[in-house]
């Protein structure tokens, strides 16, 4: 007696067509802009940072010299008063976004009548330009067209608000303008981690007596970390970085009152005809971003890593 054994069909370990162009459509669409990433980003801030090295002035000179353009950066008076402003400006900037978006934030938690309507008002300002923005707050602030002048026709002939066009108040202005246009965003991003707490955190805390003002203290605004981690970072990065509102408010003056490192750098590359020296102020401005930057990564992926 003979026994036959049926073979089952070979099994074909090899990937499909249709399925290899499915892993490879992901990466052709990406090429092209992960290519022009790499170019215009990082190509240019590596080019940046040879420039810094060197001697160039209206154009560039690709001849090394070191230190040099550093040392000429950090004895220029300008670059001093650029990071001052920077300092003012910056700090209250981040604490008054921050603090009139928590108060925002905690009033619309409330459940109030009409949050459909507040919330897109307190957000308009973020969807305008810095340019607009920085229009609309010079003419309101304008001694001869703003609010002086409106006080003025209204009978207050003793008001005064002149701090555009006063060197050590100007840069005060640019606080004004930045914190009325940001707020409104730190004020949805505290809103969005209000509105993911558990409630039956505040339910226990309520049932064992403790107060509103206490559970906001102890319990919400602790677990609100991972949003004023962000808000900080995402201010920060734009009070750096911050040069068109300057630019349309006042121009970097009255003088160079409200120079920033922004300012600085395109004025010393672009009319000062002193490239170098502008590209070494851009790495100092990108040193200040990654001092931020890189610490709030690496909190965020030994997090991730827990």
């Amino acid at each position: 007696m003979t026994l036959t054994v049926d073979r089952a069909p070979p099994v074909r370990h090899g990937v499909s067509l249709a399925d290899r162009a499915r892993t490879l459509l992901p990466k052709i669409v990406l090429a092209p802009s992960f290519a022009l990433i790499l170019l215009f980003v990082y190509g240019f801030i590596l080019w940046t940072l040879y420039l810094s090295f060197t001697n160039s002035r209206i154009l560039p000179v690709y001849e090394i010299v070191g230190f040099d353009s550093y040392a000429r950066l950090w004895a220029q008076p300008s670059w001093h008063m650029a990071i001052k402003n920077l300092a003012i400006f910056g700090s209250l900037y981040i604490v008054f976004c921050i603090a009139i978006g928590l108060l925002l934030a905690i009033l619309l938690d409330q459940r109030i009548r009409g949050e459909g309507v507040l919330r897109p008002i307190f957000l308009y300002p973020m969807a305008l330009s810095f340019i607009v923005t920085g229009t609309a707050w010079k003419w309101f602030l304008n001694p001869g067209l703003g609010l002086e002048r409106a006080m003025h026709q209204l009978g207050w002939e003793s008001f005064q608000f002149d701090w555009l066009v006063s060197t050590e108040m100007a840069i005060y202005t640019v606080v004004i303008a930045g914190v009325w246009q940001a707020s409104g965003f730190v004020m949805a991003m505290f809103l969005a981690g209000l509105r993911g707490i558990d409630g039956e955190i505040i339910k226990a805390a309520q049932i064992d007596g403790a107060s509103t003002f206490a559970i906001y203290r102890r319990i919400i605004i602790p677990l609100l970390r991972p949003a004023f981690l962000s808000a900080v970072i995402v201010l920060a990065h734009m009070a750096i970085k911050s040069y068109d509102l300057v630019i349309a408010l006042t121009g970097g003056g009255p003088g160079n009152a409200t120079e920033l490192p922004s300012t600085f750098m395109y004025s010393y590359t672009f009319t000062r005809s002193q490239m170098a020296v502008g590209s070494a102020s851009a790495i100092m401005m990108l040193m200040g971003v990654a001092a931020i930057m890189i610490p709030y990564l690496y909190s965020e992926l030994r997090e991730r890593e827990r």
